[in-house]
């Protein structure tokens, strides 16, 4: 089975985000990661909030990693740092470019959670097919 790493600086937010749908959506097709080079304490808040409104509880098995706290992956997906994304050795690597919405209100945690949503079914696929 493919592993999947969803890597962004501070692992707190968007890269939770798609940790939390890969673990719905990608079940019996991957196994999936996410991680950062900066140390959180916990998980966005209102990202946590955001996911909750679709049944999704991140804080129930997720929590920010380091890069080194993960195995090695098959595919790294990085969510668009805006500076320059942590590397991980991969076999695939993309950048879904997905502005950062901490900070921001609820309207744009929405559309960055629907986003990575309609990214993460569209990973899905590629990797049942068996391609990325």
């Amino acid at each position: 089975m493919k592993k999947v790493a969803f890597i962004c600086v501070h692992n707190s937010c968007r890269s939770q985000m798609a940790e939390a749908f890969g673990k719905v959506m990608g079940l019996n097709v991957f196994e999936c990661f996410s991680a950062g080079t900066e140390e959180r304490d916990c998980i966005n808040q209102d990202a946590v909030r955001i996911m909750k409104e679709i049944g999704i509880d991140m804080e129930l098995g997720q929590k920010p990693k380091l890069l080194q706290d993960i195995p090695k992956v098959d595919i790294v997906i990085t969510m668009g740092c805006n500076v320059q994304c942590p590397f991980l050795p991969c076999m695939h690597r993309e950048d879904w470019g997905l502005e950062d919405p901490s900070g921001k209100d609820d309207k744009e945690f929405r559309v960055i959670r629907n986003t990575i949503k309609a990214k993460m079914d569209d990973l899905v696929g590629r990797i049942r097919a068996g391609v990325r």
